[in-house]
């Protein structure tokens, strides 16, 4: 008798993904911000450089090299009373190409009563077929303020990318003492339309957001459209000052980003990571 064969089909290999997570608290004692909790997780590290400043600096680190499908990070961050925190990166974090899904990371900041959080990573880098999901929570006490930046590269200029297939979903949600008062959702879905319309990227290849949340925020209004680029533009609605800029490359987008973030910056200056 013969045994009819059967057909065996091998299972996709599972592939791996990054994992990470962060988070910094950081309290006030004797006028200086000093660290009070940390933890680390996975490809999420964190930073702690010396600093002649009453600030104390937290670069976030993914040691994963990049984000790809299905990867994910998630970084807390944590002021207390009076405290000031400058949060940035150590390089532009870079999202590669996407097999399926996306690559996912959620930023979550709180800051007390009259403390300062300083948001400014380096530029993410989307490159062709990239797929990204980001969001950004902030809950504001009275009296805290907020600077935060998130600036988006579409390729590697050096290398004439364009990265036209990529894809980018970037939400925003600001809260005064668990009361929203600043949402915003940006997206990228590969359209051509998107890339070249006069009223959206207008063919360029970097742009970026600037939010700036205080009870004088008004006060930098003028000062912030006298550093403008033409492809800037600033607005003020009660205690949200918000500035959008676009760009033909990474180095103008950081040319004019850093003198914006000099002036809004609780240190007023950049990061010296960000150093051209």
């Amino acid at each position: 008798m013969t045994v009819p064969a059967v057909a065996v089909t091998a299972a996709a290999p599972a592939l791996q993904r990054a994992r990470g997570e962060g988070r910094v608290v950081a309290k006030q004692r004797d006028g200086q911000t000093e660290i009070e909790r940390l933890y680390q997780e996975g490809c999420a590290k964190v930073r702690l450089p010396h600093t002649h400043s009453d600030a104390l600096q937290a670069v976030l680190m993914n040691t994963a090299g990049g984000l790809t499908g299905g990867d994910r990070i998630d970084w807390t961050v944590e002021a207390g009373t009076g405290a000031k925190l400058v949060i940035t990166t150590p390089a532009c974090e870079r999202v590669y190409r996407s097999n399926s899904g996306d690559a996912v990371v959620h930023n979550r900041l709180s800051a007390r009563a009259g403390a300062h959080i300083d948001w400014l990573p380096q530029e993410t880098i989307l490159f062709e077929g990239g797929r990204l999901d980001r969001r950004l929570e902030a809950d504001l006490a009275d009296g805290a303020t907020l600077t935060a930046v998130e600036a988006v590269l579409l390729g590697r200029e050096a290398m004439g990318e364009a990265a036209r297939g990529a894809r980018l979903r970037d939400n925003w949600r600001i809260r005064r003492n668990g009361r929203l008062i600043h949402a915003e959702a940006t997206t990228l879905s590969a359209d051509a339309a998107e890339r070249d319309g006069n009223s959206l990227l207008a063919g360029a290849l970097a742009f970026a957001t600037i939010l700036h949340v205080a009870e004088d925020a008004g006060r930098r209004l003028e000062a912030v459209r006298a550093l403008l680029p033409e492809t800037g533009g600033a607005s003020l609605i009660g205690e949200r000052l918000t500035i959008r800029l676009l760009a033909e490359s990474g180095i103008a987008l950081r040319r004019s980003l850093s003198p914006i973030i000099a002036l809004l910056s609780s240190a007023g200056s950049t990061p010296r990571l960000w150093s051209l």
